[in-house]
């Protein structure tokens, strides 16, 4: 019997594979059953005995090509949960192969078909013991030889049977599909197979084998003894076989041009140097690795970094949404993750609007703004950004629509914003205030209030402010908006429209705001009281008389 622990791919216990076994083998009429499934042919003209009952079984009845079929796939199905049985068992192949022609009572030729070779491990490179610990990178420690299935295949057909194959051929960097048949034959080659996905004949899929007998080409097995290096391996492969085990692997990066910026956790710090130098291996194009070693200063938000691998270039040259960027990484801030929000806001502004810019950085919202057509007045107080933000205006020739200032924020909103507001409110264009500092920016919404005397009239436009924020609050949405409204001390509630750009630390979101800026804010006559008050009856309809005219 097989061992009761076993279960079949259906999850059925060991008892019920015995008799359907049994039942697929010893019934005349299995093969007519399939027919009748299949619609292949009547049952009356597959009606046939498998075996000659008269003689044992030992003896095989003349057969139709349609029962060499249907015999093909019943060894196929049985072949496949011997595999099975192997795998989930954790038994040898030839245990479970065993177990079931015995409880099947199979003659000796169908117990051959179903001879399985054994199962490979999980993961197809196992690493020498020896490079666990490893801080200086020793590429040769990594070679390995292993064992991998494959296929002998007639030169005149390998394009097209590699063709039929390829989600079964192995997939690994540096590692051919084709090598040189064993005996060294013009005539053939080995089609390397993936270990994972093909342990057997039986593995090929339908299409597979069908494919495979068009081409004259046996479904034998060989074995190719593979070898693998460094060279052959994945980052991650190599990280995990060397950093202490239980410990988290890292193999993630922010890619921005030329440079992989890597924020390494404690752990991670005695085995730097290597990482960074497998980072480098691993991705072609990086050419220096670097590891941030403090958190963002607010101030002019960049941070300290040390170069792990590679030269120390630190000037990238990068390409957003088809804006063409080019500063120095190690003064400035650019997060290439922000690229989809970037182009999300880009694209609610309209030719001829004007874009203020407070935290301009080095441009990925004011360049492309004003490419599309925006009139953009866009600060930074980061010298170093304020420089390079100089620069892309003109790399993407768009120095005359953009004017920019080397201010801090409240003074940009209070100097060269307050100037051109008023004569922009007249006018039919929609004014944008995009606020990208999500540590600090909703602080810096109270230098709104109050800031124009004059009263906007009832058709003219206010701005639309998007304003960026950090939460780690339960709900978000809900604490960006307060904090929005107390800065500007006015409610927003059902005013505003809150995003969510993404997720930058566990129970840390960053969200974006929107609103238009209330007017009982922007024309307070007192900066430090703005609660809504009640407006004068006759401006209240006068209002309403001018929405409601045509």
């Amino acid at each position: 019997m097989i061992p009761s622990s076993l279960k079949s791919p259906l999850n059925l216990p060991s008892y019920q594979i015995s008799q359907l076994l049994t039942v697929v083998v010893h019934d005349n009429f299995f093969f007519s059953r399939i027919s009748y499934v299949t619609n292949e042919t009547t049952t009356q003209e597959a009606s046939f005995h498998s075996f000659d009952q008269s003689r044992g079984g030992s003896c095989r009845a003349p057969m139709t090509p349609f029962q060499h079929v249907c015999e093909s796939r019943m060894l196929r199905l049985l072949s496949r949960v011997c595999s099975s049985l192997a795998i989930e068992g954790n038994l040898k192949a030839a245990a479970a192969h065993r177990s079931i022609c015995s409880a099947a009572s199979l003659p000796v030729s169908v117990c051959s078909a179903l001879a399985v070779k054994p199962i490979m491990e999980a993961k197809l490179y196992r690493p020498p013991p020896e490079v666990r610990g490893m801080t200086s990178l020793d590429k040769e420690a990594f070679t390995q030889t292993i064992s991998v299935p494959a296929l002998r295949v007639p030169t005149g057909v390998l394009n097209k049977v590699v063709k039929s194959l390829r989600k079964a051929t192995i997939q690994r960097p540096g590692v051919p599909r084709v090598v040189q048949d064993k005996e060294e034959s013009s005539d053939f080659r080995l089609v390397l197979l993936d270990p994972h996905r093909v342990s057997s004949p039986s593995s090929f899929s339908e299409a597979e084998a069908e494919a495979l007998r068009s081409f004259s080409v046996a479904e034998e097995l060989q074995y190719y003894e593979l070898r693998l290096t460094y060279h052959n391996l994945k980052s991650d492969e190599v990280l995990e076989a060397v950093l202490p085990q239980g410990q988290d692997v890292t193999s993630g990066f922010s890619r921005v041009g030329h440079i992989a910026h890597m924020n390494l956790r404690d752990h991670q710090l005695p085995y730097k140097n290597l990482i960074g130098q497998v980072i480098m291996d691993k991705n072609p194009g990086v050419t220096c690795v670097v590891n941030k070693t403090n958190m963002i200063d607010s101030t002019y938000r960049n941070f300290k970094m040390e170069v792990l691998a590679g030269e120390e270039n630190m000037v990238a040259k990068v390409k957003e949404n088809g804006v063409t960027y080019e500063f120095d990484f190690s003064h400035v801030y650019w997060n290439p993750r922000l690229s989809t929000e970037h182009q999300r806001v880009v694209q609610l502004v309209k030719r001829g609007d004007t874009v203020f810019d407070v935290f301009a950085g080095v441009g990925p919202f004011a360049v492309p703004a004003a490419r599309s057509g925006a009139n953009v007045l866009a600060n930074d107080l980061n010298p170093e950004s304020h420089r390079w933000l100089q620069h892309n205006c003109k790399l993407n020739k768009v120095e005359n629509k953009v004017r920019t200032f080397n201010l801090d924020g409240r003074a940009f909103i209070q100097g060269p914003l307050k100037q051109e507001l008023p004569a922009l409110l007249k006018g039919k264009a929609t004014v944008h205030v995009v606020m990208n500092l999500p540590a600090l920016a909703l602080d810096f919404l109270d230098a709104f209030r109050g800031l124009l005397q004059q009263e906007a009239s009832c058709d003219e436009i206010l701005p639309t402010v998007h304003c960026y924020g950090f939460s780690k609050a339960d709900n978000p949405e809900a604490d960006v908006a307060e904090r929005a409204s107390q800065s500007l001390g006015f409610p927003l509630e059902d005013r505003c429209s809150v995003h969510f750009v993404r997720n930058v630390a566990p129970n840390k979101d960053m969200m974006c705001v929107t609103f238009t800026l209330p007017k009982e804010v922007i024309f307070s006559s007192d900066p430090e009281q703005t609660e809504p008050s009640p407006e004068p009856a006759p401006k209240r309809q006068k209002c309403a008389e001018a929405t409601e005219d045509p």
